[in-house]
């Protein structure tokens, strides 16, 4: 068990395992679990892809960073982040300051992989979605890097074995 009015923020890559892994982790430490993206959806009332057709990745990316600093004010979560709400300083500011990160990795393989049949991402409904994904995991790595508190690499790791392995991390650093 550990303080209930702590944040872990989960940081990386769309496919990285944050939401799948982020539900466990939350499940193990008795934290509530919030899938940023899934948050912003239902309070639009319309899907990610929707967002971008209708305002661009800017417009999303603005609703991105209201929704962060308003759950990020809370406490006693796992939140799982989108792969690009460290894009802006003011979001790492937040993350950093409200809890503890935690970066998931994959090889950029690995992540085409976990992606690969999911057409609700809309920044990779394009015709070399492996392309995409490694210049993402390129110009977002030291952004996640600089704010992790934990870096995990997920691999091929069964999701549950690296939510418990984050666990006793976190039991560690937080008590």
């Amino acid at each position: 068990m550990i303080n209930t009015h702590s944040n872990i923020f989960l940081v990386g890559p769309m496919g990285s395992g944050k939401s799948t892994i982020g539900r466990i982790l939350a499940e193990i430490l008795d934290l509530k679990f919030i899938d940023l993206d899934c948050e912003i959806e239902e309070r639009c009332g319309a899907n990610i892809s929707w967002i971008f057709d209708m305002e661009g990745e800017d417009g999303f990316r603005k609703r991105e960073s209201r929704m962060l600093a308003e759950l990020a004010s809370g406490t006693g979560m796992v939140l799982a982040t989108g792969g690009g709400a460290v894009i802006f300083e003011k979001n790492r500011n937040v993350l950093k300051n409200s809890g503890y990160v935690v970066y998931l990795s994959a090889p950029v393989g690995q992540l085409l992989e976990r992606t690969s049949h999911d057409r609700s991402r809309p920044l990779l409904n394009v015709s070399n979605p492996r392309e995409v994904l490694k210049q993402l995991v390129l110009d977002r790595e030291l952004l996640y890097q600089e704010i992790a508190d934990l870096v995990f690499v997920t691999s091929k790791r069964k999701p549950w074995l690296v939510a418990n392995e984050i666990a006793n991390e976190v039991r560690q650093f937080l008590g």
